[in-house]
């Protein structure tokens, strides 16, 4: 479906460019939200008109989202999770929980499609990503995941954190062992050979 877009897109274009995109993705996010018009003639001639309106709109929601860099940068994005033995978390850090804590914590409301995180956070430690604000105001982010609250603090002051490594090492071993005893069952449940 080709479509006139109303506002800058990330990956698609700028105000007033004219895309071909998805029908889905035109019906159901882009026409919905007013972020774009249909390509008609009626719509081109009504763009024009609105042009200066929208580059207005425009250039205050980056004025507005670059007033909220600070916050965001400042903010500590700091998760308490449950996890097992190994760091791995008992579920996942996801851009929905990313935007939620955002707006608890700085008080800046952001969707979750503009938290750029690419997998869902599934281990403790410490993790780089970015908010985009604005298509054009784009703010770097470390999110730290840990049990407890001395956990994360160790995390921010650089320290490494280790998971049960005796444990580890002892379950690398049980099998070896476990191994080692079916070997000597079978030896000696083995049927021996009369010699003549």
């Amino acid at each position: 479906m080709k479509v006139i877009l109303t506002e800058k897109i990330t990956k698609l274009g700028n105000i007033g460019d004219t895309v071909e995109v998805k029908t889905g993705y035109a019906r159901n996010y882009l026409l919905p939200n007013g972020k774009a018009m249909r390509f008609t003639r009626e719509n081109v001639a009504l763009f024009e008109a609105k042009k200066a309106e929208l580059q207005a709109r425009q250039d205050a929601a980056k004025k507005t989202a670059e007033s909220y860099v600070d916050a965001v940068k400042n903010a500590k994005l700091h998760m308490i999770r449950q996890a097992g033995d190994t760091g791995q978390l008992y579920g996942s850090v996801s851009t929905r929980d990313i935007a939620r804590t955002l707006k608890e914590i700085a008080g800046v409301s952001v969707e979750s499609a503009q938290v750029m995180l690419g997998a869902p956070i599934k281990s403790v430690g410490a993790f780089d990503t970015k908010i985009a604000l604005h298509p054009d105001v784009i703010v770097p982010v470390k999110i730290y995941v840990a049990q407890t609250q001395d956990e994360i603090d160790a995390l921010v002051a650089g320290k490494v954190l280790t998971f049960g490594t005796k444990k580890v090492e002892e379950e690398v071993e049980a099998p070896a062992a476990e191994v080692a005893a079916e070997e000597t069952v079978a030896e000696e449940t083995a049927p021996v050979a009369d010699a003549e």
